[in-house]
């Protein structure tokens, strides 16, 4: 300073001097003189000045500096941690969270600012989070700890999971045709469906006409996804693969008489079923195959007024359905039921066959007003489709 004059960048380097000399309080000094003046075209030192004020060990000096830097700034890694850090030494977590968060997020949309002394700040900003996180994990499951195994306590720990960001929201979204107000439920379980007994206790009957099937070398089998003449060909990996194959029983709403006759037993136990009797859609019932090593990519079903089951018949090891966030195993002879309007996906990582009998029925939400208008609904989209 000379004359009244102030030259800022030597006024500003003899701060950072200063800093480095280990006297802080003479480099405060230097970058508050630079804050009074407000010298056009020079940027006031707040970054520097906090970093005085942290030196000092003044935290209300460091926090009004970074305020004033971050609101010229907002995303300056470095303000960003070091806000943070004084966060946690004056114990306000959530603020300090908030911090570290947006922190990490502009460190992985600009990794050319994670330079310096930053990458080990970012480290301990990350393992801190962690931490905040399993103890809060923690207190929220206490809350719940006494709640029963049942429908009720699994709902609320799935509510705690997807607030925790453990899981995901999966939703149902149909690629055809939605109707609302049904639950958004990725499995139903077994106790909820009283004819479902009846069709387990035939499953020994269903698995020995399947390996008849099987052995015959029948043609019946055919690729579940299939290209049809005349139309678009579906982005499908499994077009036209039989790794991935059907032996209809309904097909279509109408009954595949070859198949049928060679499996009596089957037929009479889906006859016990609530399946949908839509003209030229359903019933719909079938012998799904996933040969070895086969995976069926994530996808959304047509419908959600549907659920539909598998009663697994031959099921190796390694071997699963995932539908949401959710991925459960088949167990043979145990039915499993699933809204397939919610994103799922099945493998079969095995060296051996994986069949279930597949068919759908009506979600049980459903009135029978409300099934009978669908019915009308989806015939005629059926009509439209078929131009009739």
């Amino acid at each position: 300073m000379t004359g009244g004059h102030i030259d800022a960048e030597a006024l500003a380097r003899e701060g950072i001097a200063e800093l480095r000399r280990g006297n802080p309080a003479q480099a405060r000094r230097h970058f508050e003189t630079l804050v009074e003046a407000a010298l056009p075209g020079f940027p006031p030192p707040w970054f520097l000045l906090a970093q005085a004020c942290h030196q000092l060990g003044d935290d209300a000096g460091e926090e009004a500096a970074l305020d004033r830097h971050l609101a010229l700034d907002t995303r300056h890694l470095a303000g960003l941690l070091m806000l943070g850090d004084l966060k946690v030494r004056t114990g306000d977590t959530r603020a300090a969270s908030a911090c570290y968060a947006t922190a990490r997020n502009v460190a992985t949309a600009r990794p050319d600012q994670v330079r310096g002394q930053l990458p080990a700040m970012l480290d301990r900003a990350a393992a801190w989070q962690a931490e905040q996180d399993r103890l809060y994990a923690a207190r929220l499951l206490d809350t719940v700890a006494g709640l029963p195994a049942g429908p009720a306590g699994a709902r609320v720990r799935q509510a705690i999971d997807l607030l925790l960001g453990r899981t995901q929201l999966y939703l149902q979204q149909p690629s055809m045709f939605y109707f609302p107000g049904l639950p958004q439920r990725q499995y139903y379980e077994r106790d909820e469906f009283a004819w479902l007994a009846g069709l387990e206790a035939a499953a020994p009957d269903i698995r020995a006409e399947l390996l008849a099937l099987m052995r015959e070398d029948a043609p019946s089998f055919v690729p579940y996804v299939e290209a049809v003449p005349g139309r678009p060909r579906p982005a499908n990996p499994l077009l036209d693969d039989r790794s991935w194959s059907a032996s209809y029983l309904w097909r279509g709403g109408a009954l595949v008489e070859e198949n049928a006759t060679r499996c009596p037993a089957t037929i009479a136990a889906l006859e016990q079923v609530p399946i949908p009797r839509i003209a030229g859609r359903s019933p719909m019932a079938l012998f799904s195959m996933l040969r070895p090593h086969t995976r069926i990519q994530p996808h959304h079903g047509m419908l959600n007024t549907r659920l539909i089951c598998h009663l697994p018949l031959l099921v190796p090891g390694d071997c699963a359905l995932r539908v949401g966030n959710e991925t459960r195993a088949w167990r043979e002879g145990e039915a499993v039921i699933f809204d397939d309007s919610i994103e799922h996906e099945a493998w079969n990582e095995s060296d051996s066959i994986r069949v279930v009998l597949l068919f759908e029925i009506w979600r049980p939400e459903l009135t029978l007003d409300e099934r009978a208008a669908l019915t009308g609904i989806l015939e005629t989209v059926s009509g439209y489709e078929d131009g009739n």
